[in-house]
């Protein structure tokens, strides 16, 4: 319902606002080099804008810190309606390994609704490509073909044998 909504909602290019919210720059420095000749977003029809009264997607990456707190909100509130927000890498889905830090209040969903998350510390930039084209549906959804289940734990790791080299399958890969 939502990928109908975006289809409608954007025809025209997507002019894209980058906000770190408290990176470690790894996230910054695979969106920039999405923009690279390279990978070529352009040829989707996406521009980086410097100024989010001009944007349509926003790209958050970085866990949200107390400062940055409120001028991502700031930034968030002067994007004209409709727009779309992405969480960049595993700091602005839940904070990443910063998530428990007293200046640091989680990830970008703290401090404003985000619509689509890209996982992954950085995220490679065919990552970043595949979910702007999927939240765009310039592509179909991929589902992993095969179900995992997790083995029991712990592991006796001094009783080598051929119960510990059956057990000593972290996942398993479940047949139909």
């Amino acid at each position: 319902m939502l990928a109908n909504l975006i289809k409608k909602a954007f025809l025209k290019s997507l002019w894209v606002y980058h906000c770190n919210a408290g990176a470690c720059n790894g996230c910054d420095i695979e969106i920039l080099n999405v923009l690279t000749p390279y990978y070529d977003i352009e040829r989707f029809g996406m521009k980086l804008v410097a100024s989010p009264r001009h944007a349509d997607v926003m790209l958050i990456s970085g866990a949200v810190t107390r400062p940055t707190l409120p001028i991502v909100k700031k930034a968030y509130n002067a994007m004209p309606s409709p727009k779309l927000v992405f969480g960049i890498g595993s700091c602005a889905v839940g904070g990443g390994c910063w998530f428990d830090c007293y200046n640091v209040t989680g990830g970008a969903d703290k401090a404003v609704p985000v619509n689509y998350y890209i996982p992954g510390c950085p995220p490679r930039p065919e990552a970043i490509i595949y979910g702007v084209a999927l939240a765009l549906g310039l592509v179909e959804k991929k589902v992993a073909p095969i179900e995992l289940k997790q083995m029991e734990f712990p592991i006796d790791m001094y009783e080598r044998n051929k119960a510990w080299e059956e057990r000593n399958v972290i996942y398993k890969l479940i047949k139909d």
